[in-house]
C-alpha cells in the first residue's frame, strides 16, 4: 500500500495541472490568438492598434490655414485642425480593391508625386458585418477613410439596365421598419469605437434609378428615401458615433432625375453634399468640361442647402485624346468654387480606363495641378470635417470647350432610347467592391 507522502501529493498535483492546461486551457488560449481583435459583433474591439494609440497621445497638429497668424496661448486647449483648412481643398480617389489591396493608391501617388487625402471604397450591406481593419489600414495611412455604403447585395444585381434596381429584400420601407436595425446599430458601435472620424457616403446616387434605395425603382416610395436616411442617422446618434462626417451623394442631374429637393434630408442631417459625375460616360460623350457638367446641379443645390461640397465620384475618359486636357480645365476651374471643398477621382478601369496613373499626360497634367499649395491639406486623427463654407463673392466664370478641338463621339455604349439619355450600365458605379 503506497503511503500518502508529501512529494506524492505534490506530484499528483502538477499532474493535474499539467492535464489541465494541455486539453483545457491551452485549446482555448490557441483559439483566442486565432479570432479577428477587430472584428465587431456588436461588442468593441479588444485593443486599440499601437499607432492609433501614440497618433491620439500626440497633440493636434496646427492649423494649416493660410490665413492664421496668432498663436494659442500657453495654456489654451490646440483646436482640432479643420479638415480641410480654410481656404483649401482635398484630393481623394477612389479603387475597386479600396483598403483590401492598396497597389492602386501607391500607383497614383507615385504618378502624382502627391498622396491623397482620402480614399473611398464601397461595403455592401450583404456582408453583415463591421471589419476595423479596413478603417485602420486607410487612416493609419494619414487618409481619411470615406465609405461608400450602400444597402444592397451587388452579387445579385441584374444585367437587365431596368431591372439593376430591384432587390426587395433592400427596399427603402425594410430600412424604415427596423429590419436592419442590428445591423446599422453594429456599424454604429464599430464606427464610435474606431476614435478618428470617419465619412459616410450612405445611400448614393438616390435619383437615379440603378440602385434598390432610389426611389424610382424596388417599389420605394416618394418620400421614403428622406425617412430612411434619417432613421439611419438616428440609430448612430443614439449609439454616440458622432465623430461621422454624412455625405448626401446624389447623381449630376439629367433629364429623368429624381428632384433633388425632394430626396434632401435637411442640413440638420447632412454634413457634405457628395456629387458623381463623368466626361465619357453615356450621355456626356461630346466634350464637357469639369463646371459644365458639375455647375447646373450645384445651381439647384445651392436653392435648398449652403453644405460644402465634394465631388466623390468624377473621372474623365482618354477615348479622344483629350483627358489631360480636361484634367488641366478642372484644377483651373476649382479655385472658382470655394464651396468645393474636395474632389475624389474614379481611379479605376470600367466601360473605359478612368486611371490616371495609367496616361503619362493625364499624371503630368494632375501633378501639375495638386502641387498647387490649397491642396495641402493633410488628415490625422484629431481632424475635424469643415461644416461651413463662404458663399462665393463672385459667380465662376462660364466655360465652354475649347471650339478647335473636337469632342469623343462616343464610348462605345449604345444610348438608351429616350431624348436625353439617362446613365445606364455605361457609368461607373461604386458598389463592385467586395467587403472581405
Amino acid at each position: 500500500m503506497l503511503r500518502i507522502t508529501i512529494p506524492r501529493i505534490a506530484a499528483l498535483v502538477a499532474l493535474v495541472l499539467m492535464v489541465g492546461y494541455t486539453f483545457v486551457l491551452a485549446p482555448r488560449l490557441s483559439h483566442d490568438r486565432h479570432q479577428d481583435p477587430y472584428s465587431f459583433a456588436g461588442a468593441a474591439p479588444t485593443a486599440m492598434p499601437s499607432w492609433l494609440t501614440t497618433a491620439l497621445a500626440a497633440p493636434p497638429a496646427p492649423s494649416a490655414d493660410p490665413g492664421a497668424t496668432a498663436s494659442p496661448s500657453p495654456t489654451a486647449t490646440p483646436q482640432p485642425p479643420q479638415f480641410p483648412p480654410a481656404g483649401g481643398a482635398f484630393t481623394g480617389i477612389m479603387t475597386k480593391p479600396g483598403p483590401y489591396d492598396l497597389g492602386p493608391l501607391d500607383e497614383f501617388t507615385a504618378a502624382v508625386k502627391h498622396q491623397p487625402n482620402v480614399l473611398e471604397f464601397s461595403v455592401g450591406w450583404w456582408d453583415r458585418k463591421f471589419d476595423r481593419r479596413v478603417f485602420d489600414t486607410v487612416a493609419e495611412r494619414g487618409i481619411m477613410p470615406m465609405v461608400a455604403w450602400e444597402p444592397w447585395d451587388y452579387r445579385k444585381e441584374a444585367k437587365e439596365d431596368k431591372l439593376r434596381g430591384e432587390q426587395p429584400e433592400y427596399a427603402l420601407s425594410n430600412i424604415i421598419d427596423g429590419r436592419f436595425d442590428d445591423y446599422i446599430k453594429t456599424w454604429a458601435e464599430g464606427v464610435k469605437g474606431l476614435g478618428y472620424p470617419v465619412a459616410l457616403r450612405f445611400a448614393h446616387e438616390m435619383n437615379g434609378y440603378w440602385y434598390p434605395w432610389a426611389e424610382q425603382s424596388n417599389g420605394n416610395r416618394k418620400g421614403q428615401y428622406v425617412q430612411a436616411w434619417r432613421h439611419v442617422h438616428d440609430i448612430f446618434k443614439q449609439v454616440g458615433a458622432t465623430r461621422v462626417t454624412w455625405v448626401w451623394s446624389p447623381n449630376v442631374d439629367y433629364e429623368n432625375a429624381t428632384s433633388l429637393s425632394s430626396l434632401y434630408p435637411g442640413d440638420d442631417y447632412v454634413d457634405w453634399i457628395g456629387l458623381s459625375g463623368y466626361y465619357g460616360t453615356t450621355g456626356v460623350e461630346k466634350y464637357k468640361s469639369f463646371d459644365q457638367i458639375f455647375q447646373p446641379t450645384i445651381d439647384q443645390i445651392r436653392a435648398f442647402s449652403r453644405k460644402p461640397v465634394v465631388i466623390t465620384e468624377t473621372g474623365a475618359t482618354d477615348t479622344s485624346g483629350l483627358k489631360a486636357q480636361w484634367i488641366t480645365e478642372m484644377f483651373s476651374q476649382l479655385p472658382q468654387h470655394p464651396d468645393i471643398i474636395g474632389v475624389i477621382w474614379y481611379e479605376s478601369r470600367k466601360e473605359v480606363d478612368w486611371r490616371v496613373a495609367a496616361s503619362t499626360a493625364a499624371s503630368e497634367a494632375f501633378a501639375a495641378g495638386v502641387a498647387a499649395p490649397r491642396y495641402n491639406t493633410p488628415w490625422t486623427v484629431h481632424s475635424e470635417p469643415a461644416l461651413t463654407v463662404a458663399p462665393p463673392t463672385t459667380p465662376p466664370a462660364p466655360t465652354s470647350a475649347p471650339p478647335a478641338t473636337p469632342g469623343p463621339t462616343g464610348t462605345g455604349a449604345a444610348k438608351p432610347p429616350v431624348k436625353k439619355p439617362t446613365p445606364s450600365t455605361t457609368r461607373p458605379r461604386s458598389g463592385s467592391t467586395p467587403a472581405g
